[in-house]
């Protein structure tokens, strides 16, 4: 009879930083890593957000810890870092906006706008958060990409050229940090039940659905859940990995 596994994942000695981690998917995230034990820092760019967030995780305390960071902005990322009062162990690459449009409606505006944070961004949390990170062999980032990354999509140029080079980051820091203990793993989720996918209409829902081989939309848990198990001493030999949360779109 072999050994039981136990995948009930313990963080309980670490620390997190989660990026867009007040509202949405990253919210998610956030809670489910304090649930696990885990302390958590959210950046977040809305003062808004925070303070619903901190409601809402008022019963974690002290575990979690607000501060209100663009990370489209490198001054502002370096000084959030710069004052975290804990090392890192997991970094979650989380914070990200769309401007869509057709690529002849786009503009240069709307255009850099994604850039500079969904690209930008991650560059500048990793590179500010580097130092910080725990001297340890347990060392994780996690990386939040899309599945258009992988196929494209109408009228998304800016959302899946930021989102491609994330993937492609994460694949590069996989091969220069994996002997100083990180793991670089992407997250690809397809089409997730957020609040601005439940103010869709009804056919306009189903419609989306009807694309997916497993005629659902996924939910923000599942795809926090494919971040606990990346962030896991459980998937300490996967690196470099982008893992598809899409329910087969992309099969």
């Amino acid at each position: 009879m072999g050994a039981q596994i136990n995948l009930k994942f313990d963080f309980k000695d670490s620390n997190v930083v989660v990026t867009g981690g007040a509202r949405g998917i990253g919210l998610q995230i956030t809670r489910l890593f304090l649930e696990a034990g885990a302390k958590v820092a959210v950046w977040e760019y809305s003062p808004e957000s925070i303070e619903v967030a901190r409601l809402e995780l008022a019963s974690f305390g002290e575990r979690v810890y607000f501060q209100q960071v663009d990370v489209s902005t490198w001054s502002s990322v370096e000084a959030a870092a710069q004052s975290l009062p804990f090392a890192v162990e997991i970094l979650v690459n989380n914070a990200g906006i769309t401007r869509d449009k057709s690529f002849g409606k786009m503009s240069v505006e709307d255009f850099q706008a994604v850039i500079d944070t969904n690209l930008n961004g991650v560059f500048y949390c990793t590179k500010a958060l580097l130092p910080k990170f725990a001297d340890t062999q347990f060392k994780r980032i996690i990386s939040i990409a899309s599945v258009v990354a992988l196929y494209g999509n109408f009228g998304q140029t800016n959302y899946v050229a930021s989102k491609a080079g994330v993937i492609g980051m994460t694949k590069t820091w996989a091969r220069e940090l994996a002997r100083k203990g990180f793991t670089a793993n992407a997250v690809a989720p397809g089409f997730i039940m957020t609040p601005m996918v439940e103010a869709m209409p009804l056919e306009a829902r189903n419609s989306v659905s009807d694309k997916v081989p497993a005629g659902r939309f996924g939910t923000p848990s599942e795809i926090a859940n494919a971040c606990l198990f990346l962030a896991s001493r459980e998937a300490s030999y996967i690196n470099g990995a982008v893992i598809s949360v899409d329910g087969g779109l992309v099969v």
